[in-house]
């Protein structure tokens, strides 16, 4: 995954530094990831490893009997591999996107390039003009108060109002090599409505200014032969389901990962393990 400017990486996830020098900030990601997305992956974890066996069914055969040991832990990394590598892609695409819309050179990927040729279409197709349309891309938001922060990949103006009217789009950009165009999950709602409910955005020199009005928010979805822009109702009802997640996260990031043992009346304690180091 890619890091944006303030965040860094922790033992409980993605965190962002507050370069107004207050405590850190958790992920809106992190969030998502601690209290909704990983009951969403168990599934496709199964799915990516049953496929693989059954794909190598006639190796796994073999080894079940001859490397049973190492066949497990290979095949208890596939859906590890998997997430890594989409994860990757996913990174990369993202990074061409700002790049197009910053008019920055972009390297020559044959992996991304279908991805961004999709992109390109849909700026085409609504006839986007990127120094007067793009309000920001890839800008880092932060909530001081509920203590998270996050980054928007792209706050654009789109003319979806009334009388075509220009309105102010926050967009997240999905990416997936599967999955149909027009599908997206619950909880991108919620990470839209996270970001748009945003008290402050921080500006390139680590300066805030106010958030922005948003007026709509959507879920671009980019893939290898089709994209697709669906609207989420990422409003005050998503933010407050949104709140609930982020107060169960911080509850598990703050928790201990052990506690002593009750003793009975006159049990012993036990004692220390004794660590002998070999000599080196």
């Amino acid at each position: 995954m890619t890091a944006p400017k303030y965040a860094h990486d922790t033992e409980n996830g993605r965190y962002y530094s507050d370069p107004a020098g207050g405590p850190d900030l958790v992920s809106v990601t992190n969030v998502l990831d601690t209290s909704v997305n990983k009951r969403a992956l168990m599934p496709w974890a199964v799915k990516v490893t049953v496929e693989w066996i059954l794909d190598n069914r006639m190796q796994v055969a073999r080894r079940a009997i001859t490397d049973r040991t190492q066949l497990t832990k290979e095949i208890k990394q596939l859906h590890r591999d998997a997430r890594d590598t989409a994860a990757n892609l996913g990174d990369r695409i993202h990074k061409a996107a700002e790049q197009r819309v910053l008019g920055a050179p972009i390297p020559d990927d044959p992996q991304v390039a279908p991805y961004l040729a999709q992109f390109d279409r849909w700026i085409s197709l609504w006839g986007v003009d990127f120094a007067g349309d793009v309000f920001a891309t890839e800008i880092t938001v932060m909530h001081r108060r509920l203590g998270y922060a996050g980054t928007a990949d792209l706050m654009i103006w789109l003319p979806t109002g009334p009388n075509r009217r220009r309105e102010l789009w926050l967009i997240d950009y999905k990416t997936s090599a599967t999955r149909s165009a027009k599908s997206v999950y619950p909880e991108n709602t919620q990470q839209l409505a996270a970001l748009r409910y945003a008290e402050t955005v921080l500006l390139p020199d680590g300066t805030d200014a106010p958030m922005p009005k948003i007026q709509r928010a959507g879920v671009l979805n980019l893939r290898a032969k089709s994209h697709a822009l669906v609207e989420m109702p990422a409003n005050r009802d998503a933010h407050r389901a949104f709140r609930g997640a982020l107060a169960n996260a911080q509850w598990h990031h703050a928790a201990p990962s052990t506690y002593p043992a009750l003793l009975a009346p006159g049990e012993p304690a036990a004692k220390p393990r004794r660590t002998i180091r070999k000599a080196a």
